[in-house]
């Protein structure tokens, strides 16, 4: 037997070459941890499940008894200041197990390449992006997800999980799966395992199918994470000989320093794998939430650029409806300008936001067709996800396979178009619809299909950056529907809800930088001429710190409730710089029903954005202060007291939320 043993970035890793030669992957901690059991046949380091292979283990559904032809056998390895790569050769498979290191962040991206190196066809099953074995568990945090509800965070002990203790053997598990185009319908790809020695936060990137399980094998705990498999998702690769296979990406941190300290490696790495970030972090302003509501005019659209303006807004985005006179929802996909909704055409709609000194945007749905688009007949059966021989149809659409030429050739005009003829800086793509198990077209598997998609159409995403480097993309599916790395790291912002009340956008917006970049998070702030100047301000608060994304009755309030919106807007931008940088986490629970607080750290102070909609209640942040005051609202009767050990703030009752700095 052979040791191997890493130190990269603060993460020790430790590997055993056994006697037949297979890799098994001991430990990884954020320190050299020797201890528990390190010899188990069925620790392996990348786990590969193949047609007509024995799965050698008593699995029920779990994936473990790695499947391949023979035994996948260590080879060599290479590392690099920033990557750890394991070669692993078979009969008929070899294996590139990969592992990357990020400057200033002790997150761990694994994945791995799987060829077939015989004569015959290998059928991939399953495929691992990420293995750990040997750990404790007192908490799995799983994130639960849905429309308008999103960042539902709970955690569970292991007997709420079915599990009393680990076992040598078991057909138990706690698995998390998704299928489909809506990558986090209902649960986002990420968990948080909370451990008496150490915390594993981690997240698959994959804007479709994917899947984590969690068990016991030999005594251990295990973590295994993966994208799309057959028997889950409906996902089987026919792996011709020579051909390669590339796992998705998942992105691990294990910390000593709980979920406060896993969110800060984990913000750190996000950051450094974004491909367009937004550095001006404009304020935008969407007419659509409490607005307009898909239903534009040129008479409308002018006094609403002229409040946007005042409000403090730098990008005006004219969402849904542009294209259509009445009902539009069945017959999307041509998006041509509906001129009886403009007279004297939309240009001049975009040309006063130009005068105004704002960036133009616009709403666009360019993966789907209506099944009563116009232009329908112009595209075959090729263009669409087709399943046994028919086209896929979901709530009145058809689903754009971005695998064919013409589909993508005719968005590319599209977008071309809008931008040339008005100027358009800033594109909110949105999605609607969930297109299922994948499409079978000129693809081994419905799952094939769709993974093959879902890379075509972020590749289509990279072509226009491109082509219009200053361009600004906003990321939505119907709200947070793919909130997934996969994504996002090609996005400059995501839409994170589209709750409309204040309460329901709150629990969402102070629950999302566990989940995504601050600034990338948009936040709905929808003030009302029914609301409370404190109301306001609790819409302003959500986004601080975030993204502003103003809508709302904002062009029928008084002076006074406009007043509180423009300095929201105002502190905003005095304080955005920070938000570049500032390292969130959060003081207290996160699942609380009416009280929420985010914090980030910046050098040497903490900001709080503090939420509450409950009656008088006190709330107490923990920690040694030598100053601590409200910086928006300036108008506010907030009392706050400085104790020995901790703050306590007197919110009062009603709906209130204030900006506070500490040092």
């Amino acid at each position: 037997m052979q040791t191997l043993t890493f130190n990269k970035h603060g993460v020790y890793m430790r590997f055993l070459i056994d006697d037949t030669g297979r890799l098994l992957l001991c430990d990884v901690s954020p320190q050299e941890n020797r201890s528990g059991n390190t010899q188990s046949r069925f620790f392996t380091a990348v786990d590969v499940h193949t047609t007509g292979a024995n799965q050698d283990d008593h699995h029920g559904a779990k994936h473990t008894g790695s499947s391949c032809p023979d035994v996948l056998k260590y080879t060599s390895h290479e590392e690099t200041e920033h990557s750890l790569i394991f070669h692993l050769t078979g009969s008929c498979i070899s294996v590139k197990l990969i592992y990357e290191f990020f400057e200033n962040t002790s997150v761990i991206r694994s994945y791995c390449m799987v060829k077939n190196i015989s004569k015959s066809y290998i059928g991939l099953e399953y495929v691992s992006s990420f293995c750990m074995y040997n750990f404790n568990i007192e908490k799995l945090y799983i994130f639960h997800n849905s429309w308008c509800r999103e960042l539902n965070i709970q955690a569970y002990t292991l007997n709420q999980l079915g599990f009393r203790t680990n076992h040598s053997f078991s057909t138990k598990r706690a698995a998390v799966s998704n299928t489909g185009t809506w990558s986090t319908k209902e649960y986002l790809p990420m968990g948080f395992i909370e451990g008496n020695d150490k915390g594993i936060l981690w997240q698959i990137e994959s804007n479709g199918s994917w899947n984590w399980e969690l068990s016991d094998i030999d005594n251990a705990f295990y973590l295994k994470l993966s994208g799309p498999s057959e028997q889950e998702n409906g996902w089987w690769k026919n792996l011709k000989p020579g051909e390669s296979f590339e796992s998705l990406k998942a992105a691990v941190c294990i910390t000593e320093k709980g979920l406060n300290g896993a969110i800060e490696e984990m913000t750190k790495y996000r950051r450094s794998i974004l491909k367009y970030p937004e550095p001006a972090l404009h304020v935008i302003f969407n007419d659509y939430m409490e607005c307009l509501y898909a239903d534009p005019t040129t008479e409308k659209e002018l006094p609403l650029i002229d409040a946007a303006k005042e409000a403090g807004a730098e990008i005006y985005c004219m969402d849904a409806g542009w294209y259509a006179d009445g009902t539009w929802w069945e017959t999307v996909g041509e998006w041509k300008v509906c001129e009886k909704r403009f007279p004297g055409g939309m240009k001049k709609v975009f040309d006063y936001i130009k005068s105004k000194g704002m960036i133009s945007g616009i709403w666009l749905e360019p993966e789907v067709m209506g099944i009563n688009c116009p232009i329908l007949d112009q595209f075959d059966d090729t263009c669409f996800f087709m399943r046994h021989g028919k086209r896929i149809i979901d709530h009145g659409r058809y689903q754009l396979d971005f695998r064919n030429k013409k589909v993508t050739d005719f968005l590319d005009g599209v977008v071309d178009r809008l931008v040339k003829e008005y100027g358009i800086g800033y594109f909110k793509f949105d999605y609607n619809i969930d297109a299922g198990l994948g499409t079978e077209t000129d693809a081994d598997s419905f799952g094939d299909g769709l993974l093959g998609h879902t890379t075509a159409y972020l590749n289509w995403i990279d072509r226009i950056y491109e082509r219009y480097p200053e361009i600004i993309i906003e990321h939505c599916s119907s709200g947070g529907m793919r909130m997934d790395y996969r994504s996002l790291s090609h996005f400059s912002l995501q839409s994170l809800t589209d709750a409309s009340d204040s309460l329901s956008i709150a629990r969402a917006a102070y629950a999302s930088s566990i989940a995504i970049l601050p600034e990338q998070a948009a936040i709905w702030c929808l003030p009302l001429k029914t609301h409370t100047l404190e109301e306001i301000a609790f819409c302003m608060v959500n986004a601080q710190f975030k993204r502003i994304y103003l809508g709302g009755q904002t062009l029928q309030l008084n002076p006074a409730q406009f007043s509180v919106v423009k300095e929201g807007i105002a502190f905003y931008k005095k304080h955005r710089d920070i938000f570049k940088s500032a390292i969130p986490f959060f003081p207290f629970e996160l699942n609380h029903e009416t009280l929420f607080c985010c914090g980030y750290t910046y050098e040497n102070k903490q900001y709080y954005c503090i939420a509450s909609a409950s009656a008088d209640t006190p709330v107490q942040i923990q920690g040694k202060f030598h100053q601590f005051a409200c910086i928006y609202p300036k108008q506010n009767r907030f009392s706050v007291s400085i104790n020995e050990d901790a703050v306590t703030i007197d919110m009062g009752s009603g709906m209130t939320a204030g900006v506070f700095v500490g040092k």
